[in-house]
């Protein structure tokens, strides 16, 4: 009997031992179940991450996209170009309106493209250098002209004419950056920060005094002083350019009191 109670007591140990091994393999399978879950969770986790990253950067791509040609509302053709030093832009106006003490960074000048319509009722392309601050201004104006079928005599880059005012004026071209400091002063202009623009100026010359001491530009201009005429190109307070550019915030010269710039919008 005693030998068959040993047996029993045995054959119990061994169950038990099997049923506690059993038992704990099963929580540590459990134990590491819960673990790959959790790594899991965390890789989908850091793989929305990534795409949500994905996504923001193409996003700074599109807008350094727009940027790269100035700005989401240019079409294609009205467009503003930013340009470097090794641009073929830059050639064009090196030594001539960007001149070689000029001190405006060129990161502050962009290169706009507008279509406009000439006095021989036809569709032209021009080409403005002006600031930035003004470029979506520039654009915007110079497009509802257009639209409006505004006559414009010519709008060339002024290095055309080796960035001499006179020479541009004589030839009615419209044009903004010529970089300049003004009369007897250090202090930059506003055509030679970029922040200018003559429209049409033959048309609308800059007027000063009266009588035999009147200074007039461009000296070609006579025939215009008079302001009672009527005649294309003319801008007056009912001309579409004066109230285009008012309305983005310029000041015509035409309205000053010392002297009379009709050509001459600035911001």
């Amino acid at each position: 009997m005693n030998k068959r109670f040993w047996l029993v007591i045995r054959q119990g140990i061994i169950v038990s031992l099997v049923f506690s091994i059993i038992l704990i393999g099963g929580c540590k399978k459990n134990s590491d179940i819960g673990k790959t879950s959790e790594v899991e969770f965390e890789v989908e986790t850091d793989t929305d991450s990534n795409s949500k990253l994905d996504e923001s950067s193409d996003k700074k791509l599109d807008s350094n996209s727009d940027s790269s040609s100035g700005s989401t509302g240019d079409t294609a053709d009205f467009y503003q170009l930013e340009f470097s030093r090794d641009s073929d832009i830059f050639a064009r106006i090196n030594g001539k309106s960007y001149k070689a003490d000029c001190t405006i960074p060129l990161s502050d000048l962009r290169y706009l493209h507008v279509l406009y319509i000439g006095f021989d009722n036809e569709t032209h392309q021009g080409e403005i250098i002006c600031n930035k601050a003004i470029a979506d201004d520039l654009l915007e104006i110079f497009e509802e002209l257009y639209d409006n079928s505004y006559q414009i005599e010519k709008i060339a880059l002024i290095d055309e004419y080796g960035a001499d005012d006179e020479a541009s004026m004589e030839a009615n071209n419209t044009s903004c950056f010529n970089y300049r400091t003004m009369t007897n002063s250090t202090k930059v202009s506003k055509h030679g920060q970029g922040l200018a623009i003559d429209i049409n100026p033959l048309y609308n010359p800059y007027v000063k005094g009266e009588g035999e001491s009147m200074i007039v530009e461009p000296t070609n201009a006579l025939e215009y002083v008079d302001r009672t005429k009527s005649y294309p190109g003319k801008i007056s307070h009912d001309d579409l350019a004066y109230q285009l550019f008012t309305a983005h915030g310029f000041s015509w010269g035409g309205d000053w009191n010392s002297l009379k710039d009709y050509q001459h919008f600035e911001k």
